[in-house]
């Protein structure tokens, strides 16, 4: 056989000859060939697919077809990125399907991207659940449709970016790219309160966003002018400079996850974004704020991030707290979801700032499982919606009465939010509380409540959903999920039972690279308020 690739010149002639050895024709080395040259450029690929089939749709007038090659687009995107699970390499905490091409060279700017076990799960997420986005608002938007999946794919695409920049300013650029397509699912596609839910959204990330610039800059300047995220974790950088870096940081991601206290443009959002902007909120924006603490803080400014692990911690446990007496009390199925949002994003935190193995890997773990349940809680009220056009618990209670599939789903996704032994919830929730436990067990002891409300907040409305008596409003008959709605769901209750009876796949991916992330953040010594303001 001939040697390396020459005989692909004579591809013609080629394509009737057959290897002696094997007997297989040539094209198979092609077939090797094309993957190998497709898999040096995978991340490109992933990234700008959205984008350009965002761009092919402006070109088309009938809503059918925009529709149809939306939904190509995003499931084609996922098929894409599939090679990230089938060839990621767990057993090394490098950076892979790295691409690196010189973009800015005056100011040492590059087109830099690549994944490790911290960004792979989220870029899978990522792919994944823009589908069901599209899915979901195939009868629900029924205005500037070609408009609403344009937005949709840039928004894609802006998500996919963040994960996997390794420049600071091309992950600020994806970053500040995501504002507008988010802004515009909810000031134009929203509810009756939009426009001041959509502003409030903007305002609130746009602050954050400015303190992300900051420190970005002053990590340029102190990092030998390159911003190059892997370069930047290298250099001991002064107590002063940390502390400041680590506060512009920590606005900017609690803002976005959101923390405690500035969470309250979160449930504004969920309420009056389409199902759709609600869905992208749950699974992936909201973890792009923990992504930064494991990106930047951690590694980056280390002692700044032990000495204000306590106030994080604390913030945390009133996170869970708040957002559980919060759900309990909502009388909106959207809203009570929402404020789910928040105890559970209280639980990531709390697990990542313990800075221990299990609590940083439940963390991660429990990223993708909240993308997954909220997601799928999200779609479900959608989807009674579109049918009753309310979401007040007590008009739609008892309609589960007449969907028999829609409550069983509705059930599911339910105990896997509180953490019921078997779903992918419960798995999560486990090794948070026990990397917690290793910390502190008072903490732990604090943080176990939320749990229980979790329980109760969900059942109580399952029980109305399911059980409740009908009112005079909602006696007209209901119909069940169809194909188009099921489809959306199916994927995402696989994920739930796989997660939660074999997680080892997944754990497997982040293990080495949260080893490697401790091993920079255990070392780090806490600075003292002294170091900072005299300047050592």
């Amino acid at each position: 056989m001939e040697q390396g690739y020459a005989g692909y010149s004579n591809w013609p002639t080629a394509a009737l000859r057959h290897d002696s050895r094997t007997g297989h024709p040539y094209y198979y080395e092609w077939v090797h060939f094309l993957l190998m040259e497709y898999t040096e450029h995978l991340l490109s690929w992933i990234i700008f697919l959205p984008l350009a089939g965002a761009v092919f749709i402006a070109f088309l007038r009938d809503e059918g077809w925009i529709r149809l090659v939306a939904l190509g687009i995003t499931v084609a995107d996922f098929v894409v990125s599939l090679p990230l699970w089938i060839r990621f390499d767990s057993t090394t905490y490098a950076m892979q399907f790295v691409e690196r091409v010189p973009w800015i060279q005056a100011f040492n700017i590059n087109y830099s991207v690549g994944v490790d076990g911290i960004s792979v799960l989220l870029i899978l997420l990522t792919t994944l659940v823009t589908p069901m986005c599209i899915l979901c608002s195939w009868q629900a938007i029924q205005s500037r449709i070609k408009e609403y999946m344009i937005v949709i794919l840039v928004l894609e695409t802006s998500m996919i970016g963040v994960f996997c920049a390794l420049d600071f300013v091309l992950f600020y650029v994806f970053w500040e790219a995501m504002l507008i397509p988010m802004y515009l699912l909810i000031g134009v596609w929203g509810g009756q309160r939009r426009i001041y839910s959509a502003v409030k959204f903007f305002l609130y990330t746009l602050a954050g966003s400015l303190l992300l610039l900051v420190a970005i800059l002053v990590l340029y300047f102190l990092g030998g002018q390159t911003f190059d995220i892997q370069t930047l974790m290298k250099p001991t950088y002064s107590p002063t400079a940390q502390f400041w870096v680590f506060l512009a940081f920590f606005v900017a991601f609690a803002i976005k996850i959101p923390m405690f206290p500035f969470h309250t443009w979160l449930p504004d959002a969920h309420v009056e974004a389409p199902t759709a902007g609600s869905v992208i909120l749950a699974s992936v924006l909201l973890k792009m704020g923990t992504y930064g603490f494991l990106r930047f803080c951690l590694p980056m400014v280390p002692d700044a991030t032990t000495m204000f692990a306590p106030m994080v911690i604390v913030l945390s446990l009133v996170a869970i707290l708040y957002g559980s007496y919060m759900a309990l009390a909502q009388t909106d199925m959207k809203k009570l979801v929402a404020y789910s949002s928040v105890g559970h994003m209280g639980f990531i935190t709390l697990g990542i700032f313990v800075f221990n193995s299990h609590g940083i890997q439940g963390a991660i773990l429990q990223m993708i499982n909240h993308g997954i349940t909220t997601a799928a809680l999200f779609l479900c009220v959608g989807i009674i919606y579109d049918r009753t056009h309310s979401r007040l618990i007590s008009v739609n209670s008892g309609v589960g009465q007449q969907m028999p599939i829609y409550v069983t789903l509705l059930a599911i996704f339910s105990f896997a939010s509180f953490g019921i032994p078997g779903t992918n919830g419960f798995i999560g929730e486990l090794l948070i509380l026990v990397g917690v436990a290793e910390y502190n067990i008072i903490i732990a002891a604090i943080a176990l409540p939320g749990v229980l409300l979790s329980a109760a907040y969900m059942l109580w409305m399952l029980q109305r959903i399911v059980w409740g008596e009908h009112t005079r409003e909602n006696k007209l008959p209901v119909a069940d999920l169809n194909m188009r709605e099921l489809s959306t769901l199916l994927p995402l209750l696989v994920l739930v039972f796989w997660i939660g009876f074999y997680p080892k796949p997944f754990l497997g991916f982040m293990e080495v690279s949260v080893d490697h992330l401790l091993t920079q953040i255990q070392s780090a010594q806490p600075i003292k308020f002294s170091q900072v303001f005299d300047g050592s």
